[in-house]
């Protein structure tokens, strides 16, 4: 399995931890979306069960363990997410209880290979509260040679009694000259790459993604209605009716909060240098944690119109205030 330069120093240090019997048994793999934290999960899972690797090397690839992790049938691994409900025919909005009690007992077992058993959990922060009081259960009473990987972009919407019982492996963005690197390497050319790098604000899995799925125009777009927005040419409620209108609505969100990210960071550098109203951080930062919590709603039946527009009014008053 092949890691992107900033994966591959995280990596070796989880695989060193291990070796030295430092590694805990749970992991807290957190950082933003689009970085490719659940391929780092995968490579450390599949290198935890290796029969063997040696030294802070990737998997041998050519083992049993690796064979069988490569074709999906290796007994002592499993991967928790979103489930599909059968009778709606939809993804289920949390991760239930019932996934996290049947993972337990199945750690509780005999590992079929004789070596540990590994558990990847991707969008941890999707656990309902019955869900994680289960996993408290389990991480506050761990078995030997069992490893929990828990994979989060909004590590804070975990309970903090479950992020305290975990190593935190922190996967940031890269460096730009090492981002446009690998953007290269995946066919961007460079001044596309350096102008989607500067709008997803560093992240070089989210301007790909964004260089192949029409994101560009998405984003700016989105950049236009903001701007709109806090101009009074537009309404907040005309703008959630446009965003919830179509089916990249997520995406739409995203882009807003990305946006608003960009400024975040300006603001905090203006007072570092000890510019006037430093509290605009604080009250920004509100604004996207309520666009994220929106994000994560959306499959939910709630008026979710009133809600965006709320945010969009707040929007308004919030760059009306500080610009």
């Amino acid at each position: 399995m092949s890691l992107s330069a900033w994966q591959e120093p995280l990596f070796a240090r989880a695989v060193s931890a291990f070796q030295a019997g430092r590694l805990g048994h749970a992991q807290l793999l957190q950082g933003e979306a689009h970085l490719g934290k659940l391929d780092l999960a995968r490579a450390l899972a599949q290198r935890l069960l290796c029969q063997q690797a040696d030294t802070a090397l990737p998997a041998c690839g050519a083992c049993t363990a690796c064979q069988r992790f490569v074709q999906g049938s290796h007994g002592d691994f499993r991967q928790i997410g979103i489930e599909l409900n059968e009778k709606t025919g939809k993804l289920k909005t949390a991760i239930g209880v019932d996934q996290i009690r049947d993972m337990s007992e199945w750690l509780a077992l005999t590992a079929q290979l004789a070596g540990p058993r590994v558990v990847i959990i991707e969008t941890a922060h999707r656990l309902n509260a019955q869900a994680a009081n289960a996993l408290l259960k389990t991480l506050e009473e761990p078995m030997p040679g069992r490893y929990l990987i828990l994979v989060t972009d909004q590590p804070k919407a975990l309970p903090a009694t479950v992020r305290s019982r975990c190593q935190r492996i922190e996967m940031a963005c890269p460096d730009t000259a090492t981002a446009l690197a690998w953007l290269k390497q995946n066919r961007i050319a460079e001044a596309d790459a350096k102008a989607l790098l500067a709008m997803a604000g560093g992240n070089p899995g989210l301007a790909l993604e964004w260089a192949g799925n029409g994101g560009s125009a998405l984003y700016q777009e989105v950049r236009a209605d903001l701007a709109a927005c806090v101009k009074n040419q537009t309404g907040p409620a005309a703008i959630a009716r446009k965003w919830l209108a179509d089916e990249r609505t997520d995406l739409r969100l995203l882009f807003a909060a990305q946006i608003a990210y960009g400024l975040a960071r300006t603001w905090a550098a203006q007072a570092a240098q000890g510019a006037k109203r430093p509290q605009a951080v604080e009250r920004l930062q509100e604004w996207i944690d309520g666009i994220n919590r929106l994000r994560l709603s959306l499959s939910q039946p709630l008026r979710h119109d009133l809600g965006l527009a709320g945010r969009m009014l707040e929007w308004r008053q919030l760059l009306q205030d500080f610009r």
